[in-house]
């Protein structure tokens, strides 16, 4: 009997080992590659110096999302607009974050981004919500979302530990990420003004 309740211990352990180091992945498991949105080809050269030290949270101040297809044509429209439009070298965010509970991968966590200026870009990380959110709030998905995609960048190494979160606002003369969202971030652990 003592040899069944001690093989049952042992499975019983390594089954909660597994279930420990999926947790730790699962952080980054709600992130969709750019193939997966069919984003254009980058053509951008410039390389984040990871970890980097900050994130600053925007929004796109467009048109919202709510399902995997019409989040993944809200991507293609936010490339569009900065490549063919500003003319720039790809998506201006490292990230999107979609009210389907999904981030959507824009220049991901090594190439340096278009999103707050020439003082922040290079040392940040730019995460957008896309939408609006001067009188409305995000849903709790994809507030979920954007946490665990911060959890995701300490545990890979692109994040500092301790980085701190910021505003877009914050860094520049803008309403981004608007009123509600930026009143929901301020609660957050590691933002700071």
């Amino acid at each position: 009997m003592s040899r069944h309740c001690a093989l049952f211990a042992w499975t019983l352990l390594a089954l909660l080992g597994v279930a420990q180091k999926a947790r730790g992945q699962s952080s980054c498991d709600s992130v969709v590659p750019r193939g997966e949105w069919n984003a254009l080809a980058s053509e951008c050269t410039e390389r984040l110096s990871l970890p980097v030290r900050y994130v600053i949270v925007s929004h796109t101040a467009g048109s919202t999302c709510d399902s995997p297809s019409s989040c993944e044509q809200q991507a293609r429209n936010v490339q569009h607009y900065h490549v063919r439009t500003k003319g720039w070298c790809d998506v201006g965010y490292n990230f999107l974050i979609g009210e389907d509970g999904l981030v959507y991968e824009g220049r991901g966590w090594n190439t340096k981004g278009a999103h707050s200026g020439a003082n922040w870009n290079s040392r940040s990380i730019g995460i957008s919500f896309m939408g609006n959110y001067m009188e409305r709030v995000p849903p709790k998905r994809a507030l979920r979302a954007a946490q665990n995609l911060l959890a995701c960048g300490v545990a890979r190494g692109a994040l500092k530990s301790n980085y701190e979160l910021k505003g877009h606002r914050d860094v520049q003369q803008t309403l981004s990420p608007g009123d509600q969202l930026y009143q929901i971030i301020q609660s957050w652990p590691h933002y700071h003004e």
